[in-house]
């Protein structure tokens, strides 16, 4: 009898022992192959009838659980795209590459994209007047990152080419985008990032809004680029949640430059934000250094709402020598942990921070701070100068959350990234 053989009679004799009671009451037919039973050999009689296995029941229901990763304000500066430039040309990767595994490890990637990219045909420019190389777009993508916003105080530095140029490069790169738009239509849509996990589809949607322009009227109209107005981002969020979305994502350009606490605006947008219950998270940027993050009442269901008021700088040529702090080289990285118990509503759980930091003088090298102190002589930052900064970092930030010492892993496939409506 061969071995594959065996092993079925023995499934065959636990298995009817198991429904029938006792290995004894069970009676074996030949096999395939085997012998016939003999003529005129006494017969064991019919067998029985073995009813058929239960089927397995469905599996439990699981929860879906994911992180959102966002950073602070990309800010192409000259001499951070001169860093950057090469004999083959631009290429940001190098200078991102130090927070390369917690990009990875989100399971949606949130960046913001302070400056406008510099339309077909016209040079790059930085301060004051900003228009990136579309190559820092390309590379942000590359590295990982999902979607950005981009509402800032300088989206109508290079006009509406400008907006337009920046938006065609993100959808280029496959990334979502929030808080400008190329026509009306486009701008009455949030991005949308759906995530598939457990069998089930978490939707999220992100919308961006900034204080001003510098002075600069909206390129198109005021659909163009989104400015601060409490009731209609309620509106917007009201609108992405009859949509579909399960969770809706705020990012506030707003703030009083190089000051660490936030401005009575503010407090007083992201506490009607709070209040609306339509928001899940508020993501804030423009002070150029890192603030508060704190936990304020209201929220979807009442259990209240997360806010970064700003998430300092990620990547800029900001430090002591241009605005007097070295806290404009230091950034917060925020991760949202993210559930959606079945049959419940998605809701953020817990909210965590990462320091981040530019060694400007090794050529703009963007770096997680603890990371940096657990491989010192990397750059030309010393361990007192990176302690300097992470001890700055945590001061901003403040107690509400708490630090995060290692990258997130990913929970499943990356995002699928909506075409906004145009």
């Amino acid at each position: 009898m061969t071995t594959v053989r065996v092993m079925r009679l023995l499934v065959s004799v636990a298995l009817c022992h198991a429904l029938v009671g006792t290995a004894a009451g069970c009676t074996w037919g030949p096999g395939p192959g085997a012998a016939a039973t003999p003529s005129g050999a006494a017969s064991a009689g019919p067998a029985p009838t073995v009813p058929a296995p239960a089927p397995f029941p469905d599996p439990e229901p699981q929860d879906v659980e994911f992180t959102l990763l966002a950073a602070g304000d990309v800010l192409p500066h000259g001499p951070l795209n001169d860093s950057a430039t090469g004999a083959k040309g631009i290429d940001y990767s190098p200078l991102l590459a130090g927070i390369d595994p917690w990009v990875a490890g989100a399971d949606l990637a949130l960046c913001h994209l302070e400056a406008p990219v510099a339309p077909p045909g016209t040079e790059p420019s930085g301060y004051p007047v900003f228009a990136g190389p579309a190559e820092l777009v390309r590379d942000l993508g590359e590295q990982g990152w999902d979607g950005c916003s981009t509402a800032s105080n300088h989206s109508a530095d290079a006009g509406y080419d400008g907006v337009a140029a920046t938006l065609d490069a993100l959808d280029r790169a496959g990334m979502g985008h929030a808080g400008t738009a190329r026509d009306r239509r486009e701008s009455h849509g949030a991005q949308l990032y759906e995530l598939r996990r457990a069998g089930r589809t978490v939707t999220v949607a992100h919308l961006a809004a900034a204080y001003g322009l510098n002075g600069y009227d909206p390129p198109r109209g005021d659909w163009s680029v989104d400015l601060i107005d409490s009731r209609r981002i309620i509106r917007q969020a009201e609108r992405a949640r009859a949509a579909g979305a399960d969770l809706v994502v705020v990012s506030l350009h707003d703030g009083d430059e190089y000051v660490t606490e936030p401005t009575p605006h503010q407090l007083d947008t992201t506490r009607a934000l709070a209040r609306s219950r339509q928001i899940d998270l508020v993501i804030g940027h423009h002070a150029h250094v890192p603030q508060p993050i704190e936990h304020l009442r209201g929220g979807p269901r009442g259990d209240g709402m997360w806010v970064s008021y700003g998430l300092g700088n990620l990547m800029s040529n900001q430090g002591a020598d241009c605005c007097g702090t070295w806290a404009t080289a230091v950034g917060l990285m925020l991760l949202a942990d993210i559930v959606q118990p079945p049959d419940e509503p998605a809701r953020v759980k817990s909210v965590h921070w990462a320091a981040t930091t530019v060694d400007l003088d090794a050529g703009h090298r963007l770096h997680s701070t603890r990371d940096a102190l657990a491989h010192p002589g990397d750059g030309q930052l010393t361990v007192a100068e990176l302690r300097e900064r992470l001890r700055i970092a945590r001061d901003a930030a403040g107690d509400a959350a708490n630090e995060q010492r290692t990258p997130p892993r990913p929970t499943g496939e990356p995002p699928r990234v909506v075409p906004r409506n145009r």
